[in-house]
C-alpha cells in the first residue's frame, strides 16, 4: 500500500501502520495471559477487546495514525470481515441459532424503534434550552442532517447515502454528522464491549434468561472439543483456502448481482439491494451456514473459529483508529443531540429487556445490529463468545432491509418537530 496523501500523521505508510496495530493485539493478548498481579487485576475491569478498539483510536486522535485517510479499514471490511464471517459460521449450530427464541428479534426491533423515536425526542428536548442547535432552513437544516444519521444507525453506509440523497442536507452539515455518527457510536460500542465483561451481573439485575444462550455456547464447546486435534500446515492452509476462497465467491456474486439489479430494479436501493457491501456480507454468511452442513464444518477442530476471530480483532483495530475523541469539540451542539438520540435508543432497548427479561447478549447485538451493522455486530456478538458472532451478522441483515424505510419515517418525524 502506497503512503496517504492529505494527511499530517506522523505514519502515513499502511504497511508500517498495519504493523503497529498488530504489535497492539499481540501485546494485549499476551498481558491479558500473564499471570502477574497487576495485569490479572488490569483485565479483571478493562476488557482486551475494549483495549484493541480504544488504543487505536487514541494514536488516530493523537496523530500517530490518521484513520480517515488509511485504506487499512476498507481492505479489512471488505477482505478480512467476510472470511472472518464465513470462518465462524461454518460450525455453527443453525438449529441452535433458531432456538434462541424471538427474544433476540425483539430486541432488534426495539432498537430499531429507539433510533426512530429517539431522533425527533432529541429536537424537542434540545429546543427546549438550545433552539438554535436544530434549527435551519433548507439544505442546512439540522433535521435533513440528522437524517442521515438514522439512515446510518439503523442501516448502514448505503442507508445513510439514500437518506442524504432523498433529505438533501448540505455538504457542510453532512460532515459534521458523519462525525457525530461515527464518534457516537464508537462510544456506545466501547460501553458495549465493556458491559460484555460484565453480563453476567446485568443479566442478573434484569432476570436475563441465558439458559438457551448459555446451551448453544456449551453445545458448540463440547464440538469443538470432540474435533480438535493439532493444526498441521495442510490443515491451516485448507482453513485459508476456504474462507478467501469463499470471500472471492462472494465478491464475485456481489459483482455481477448488484450492477443488474442497479439496471434492472432501481428503486430497489430502498432496501439497500443495490449496495455491493450488502450483497458481499450476505454472501459470505450464506455460504458460511452452507458449510455448516458438509465436511468443512470440521476445520473448527483445526481452528477455523481462531483465524476467523483473528480476521476480527484485525478489523476491530482499523475500526478503533478512525474515531477522533477529541472530535466532539468540533461541534458540540451536535454531538449533544447525538448523545441524547442515543439515551432514548438505550433507554428503550433496557426497558424492554427488563419486561421481556431479556439477556444483555440479546440488547447488546440487537443494538449494534441497527447502530453498527454488519461491520461491528458480531464483534459484539464474539465478545460474548466466538460461536455467537452469526447472531449478530444475520440480524445486522435485517437491518439493511429495514434502515431506508425506518430512516425515511424517522426523518419525516424530525422535520415535523424540527422550529
Amino acid at each position: 500500500m502506497s503512503e496517504a496523501s492529505g494527511t499530517t500523521a506522523l505514519f502515513t505508510n499502511d504497511a508500517i501502520v498495519l504493523g503497529i496495530l498488530t504489535a497492539i493485539l499481540a501485546a494485549i493478548f499476551i498481558t491479558q495471559r500473564s499471570e502477574k498481579p497487576f495485569f490479572k487485576k488490569f483485565y479483571t475491569f478493562v476488557p482486551s477487546l475494549l483495549l484493541c478498539y480504544f488504543i487505536p483510536s487514541i494514536l488516530n486522535t493523537l496523530g500517530v495514525i490518521d484513520g480517515q485517510a488509511s485504506n487499512l479499514y476498507f481492505v479489512a471490511s471488505r477482505y478480512l470481515l467476510p472470511t472472518s464471517l464465513v470462518l465462524l459460521t461454518l460450525s455453527i449450530d443453525l438449529k441452535g441459532i433458531m432456538q434462541l427464541g424471538p427474544k433476540a428479534l425483539i430486541m432488534f426491533l426495539s432498537g430499531t424503534l429507539g433510533i426512530v423515536l429517539g431522533g425527533p425526542l432529541a429536537i424537542l428536548i434540545v429546543s427546549t434550552f438550545a433552539p438554535e442547535l436544530v434549527g435551519g432552513a433548507g439544505p442546512d437544516a439540522v433535521w435533513r442532517g440528522l437524517a442521515t444519521v438514522a439512515g446510518s444507525w439503523i442501516g448502514g453506509g448505503a442507508n445513510q447515502a439514500g437518506m442524504l440523497e432523498i433529505f438533501g442536507a448540505s455538504p457542510d452539515l453532512f460532515a459534521a454528522m458523519v462525525t457525530v455518527d461515527v464518534l457516537i457510536a464508537s462510544v456506545w460500542l466501547a460501553f458495549l464491549l465493556y458491559g460484555a465483561g460484565m453480563a453476567p451481573k446485568i443479566d442478573r439485575i434484569f432476570k436475563g434468561d441465558v439458559s438457551a444462550i448459555e446451551n448453544l455456547r456449551v453445545k458448540v464447546e463440547n464440538y469443538r472439543l470432540s474435533i480438535a486435534k493439532m493444526p498441521a500446515l495442510p490443515d491451516t492452509m485448507a482453513i485459508i483456502g476456504v474462507g478467501f476462497g469463499a470471500t472471492a465467491i462472494a465478491h464475485f456474486g456481489s459483482d455481477i448481482i448488484t450492477p443488474w439489479i442497479q439496471d434492472n430494479f432501481p428503486t430497489m436501493d430502498r432496501l439497500s439491494l443495490t449496495s455491493p457491501f450488502f450483497w458481499l456480507i450476505s454472501i459470505a454468511t450464506a455460504l458460511g451456514l452452507g458449510l455448516s452442513f458438509t465436511r468443512a464444518r470440521t476445520l473448527e477442530g483445526v481452528g477455523a473459529s481462531r483465524i476467523g476471530s483473528l480476521l476480527l480483532y484485525v478489523l476491530v483495530a482499523t475500526i478503533g483508529m478512525r474515531m477522533d475523541v477529541m472530535a466532539v469539540f468540533q461541534n458540540p451542539g451536535y454531538f449533544l443531540i447525538g448523545a441524547i438520540w442515543m439515551m432514548c435508543h438505550v433507554t428503550i432497548m433496557l426497558t424492554v429487556a427488563k419486561i421481556i427479561r431479556a439477556p444483555f447478549f440479546f440488547v447488546a447485538v440487537g443494538s449494534q445490529a441497527n447502530v453498527g451493522g454488519a461491520a461491528s455486530a458480531p464483534i459484539v456478538a464474539s465478545a460474548f463468545h466466538p460461536a455467537l458472532a452469526p447472531v449478530g451478522v444475520l440480524l445486522a441483515v435485517l437491518g439493511y432491509a429495514l434502515g431506508t424505510y425506518a430512516a425515511w419515517f424517522c426523518g419525516i418525524l424530525m422535520s415535523v418537530v424540527a422550529p
